[in-house]
């Protein structure tokens, strides 16, 4: 029967890693693969290789915070263990099912914390540092991104422009046996290091999520003993790998939910800050979540552009209802930077891109000296559209709060019924 159950705790630990792999390569690779900058398969075993570094080095610290300080090691038994990944895999169907990026590492957790309660071994201190980081980690992301929002993205957007190649940036030549890959030479230079960078960063973002979610997949293994963190590691990496390579196509076809209406330079500036605050996190090891993040960080970049039709004065007290109030969308990101010049395309967004629809690049690169001031932009340019509407914001806010206390109380019932 232990067999058995262990075997069951392994395949279900697969699954939940190939759903990670799946997701997690369409949002860190989106840009990339949209832009034409590498192909699918390519991203696939990017996003694996950066994914099983990230798992192997600060990932372990993740783990061994989810397998035997939460709770003790020993209450994870086989039964335990199949438990707490049934609902880690349920947070990835509730997530599937409403189209939001609930958080599989607080699904987990909140798991282990209903095990724990059930029999007594919460490390209730822990808990308190881990749900203070939930709290604080994604205001730094809204904070974060407002300030980049209002102060450095319109310079940025005029400064660079970034379109789609016509060419995948890798070519590879297959005339020999062994096949050569190298820089596709009709690639121009400032292309070039666009390209680089958005690949450097999606590279980064792999990083952060095999560092992060590695752990969700295999910890209550370890806790176990079933597995060792090595082999355990390398199970998760493996389901994600899978999960990257096949699943994943279809994520990156849509080029992920979160990031496919956000300007490309709006994404790159997304995924650096959610995957450095998980970074950091990880390597203190508390589990945290990189939808959450980077969710968290739209939100604020948005707010950031839009609130530069108002000076700080004007937002601290606002003007009665005249028809003139600001209103904070981040449709703002799309809007045209450049003073007096609505013409002007505005940078395209991510799933533009994959659709190959491209605005001319020279409309695109101006001068960072028609950059209108904080206070003179025009508000109905700034809120053309918006990406997160209030209802939409509320609706991911309340999942992320509804799923991992589904997970909680469900593993609560479940473990003092089994006690």
């Amino acid at each position: 029967m232990t067999e058995l159950l262990i075997l069951v705790g392994v395949s279900v630990a697969v699954f939940v890693g190939f759903n990670i792999g799946g997701s997690s390569t369409g949002v860190a690779f989106g840009p990339a693969v949209g832009s034409r900058i590498v192909r699918k398969v390519t991203a696939g075993a990017l996003f694996t290789v950066f994914a099983f570094v990230g798992a192997w080095t600060i990932g372990r610290n993740v783990i061994t915070t989810m397998s035997s300080q939460i709770v003790e090691a020993a209450v994870f038994t086989p039964a335990a263990s199949v438990g707490v990944l049934f609902f880690t895999g349920l947070a990835l169907l509730i997530s599937n099912l409403y189209g939001v990026p609930a958080s599989t590492s607080m699904t987990a957790v909140g798991a282990i914390v209903g095990l724990g309660l059930a029999t007594g071994t919460l490390n209730a201190a822990l808990m308190f540092t881990i749900l203070s980081a939930w709290i604080v980690a994604p205001l730094i992301a809204v904070l974060t991104g407002a300030l980049i929002g209002r102060y450095l993205y319109p310079y940025l957007e005029a400064k660079f422009a970034f379109g789609r190649l016509e060419d995948p940036l890798i070519a590879v030549d297959r005339r020999k046996i062994v096949p050569r890959p190298s820089i596709n030479e009709s690639v121009a230079s400032r292309d070039l290091v666009g390209s680089v960078l958005v690949v450097a960063i999606a590279c980064y973002m792999g990083f952060s999520a095999g560092a992060s979610n590695a752990a969700n997949a295999v910890a209550p293994l370890v806790g176990n003993g079933a597995i060792g963190p090595n082999p355990a590691i390398l199970l998760a990496v493996g389901a994600i790998s899978l999960g990257g390579f096949t699943i994943a196509r279809r994520t990156l076809a849509t080029v992920g939910d979160d990031i496919t209406d956000l300007p490309i330079l709006a994404a790159l500036i997304v995924s650096t800050v959610g995957a450095t605050i998980i970074t950091i996190l990880s390597w203190l090891g508390i589990p945290a979540s990189l939808a959450v993040s980077t969710t968290s960080c739209i939100i604020g970049l948005g707010w950031g552009r839009a609130s530069r039709a108002r000076t700080l004065a004007e937002i601290a007290t606002p003007s009665p209802v005249d028809g003139s109030g600001l209103e904070v969308t981040t449709g703002a990101l799309t809007a045209p930077p450049i003073e007096g010049a609505g013409d002007v395309a505005a940078s395209p967004t991510v799933g533009e891109l994959a659709e190959g629809e491209t605005p001319d690049r020279d409309t695109q690169q101006v001068s960072t000296d028609r950059v209108p001031r904080v206070g003179e932009e025009d508000p109905e340019e700034l809120s053309a559209e918006s990406l997160f509407d209030p209802a939409a914001t509320a609706r991911i806010v309340a999942l992320w709060v509804i799923s991992p206390t589904i997970s909680v109380v469900g593993a609560y019932l479940l473990f003092s019924h089994l006690a």
